[in-house]
């Protein structure tokens, strides 16, 4: 259930990161679903590693850095798809 759970999660994060970045990411969906688990699991080890991790309530620490860490692998991995995907069109 937890590889679920990170899918669905990382399906969010991907979105919301793709909303928040200006412009068209040409990213597929699956792909920015990857991106989203990643950002997650990047979040979660920066909220671990500064201690806000686990806190009463809700983490908006935890879901910030979430949020941050997708937005910045959603942005640099549309720029890496883009880069690879236009090598093979030019070949």
């Amino acid at each position: 259930m937890g590889w679920l759970w990170a899918i669905i999660v990382g399906f969010v994060l991907g979105l919301i990161a793709k909303a928040i970045i200006p412009g068209k990411q040409h990213s597929p969906l699956w792909l920015t679903t990857i991106f989203g688990i990643i950002g997650g699991i990047v979040g979660n080890s920066i909220a671990r590693a500064i201690g806000i991790a686990e806190t009463k309530g809700i983490d908006w620490g935890r879901h910030g850095l979430q949020i941050a860490a997708a937005v910045v692998i959603v942005f640099l991995g549309d720029m890496l798809y883009m880069a690879l995907r236009g090598n093979k069109q030019r070949a």
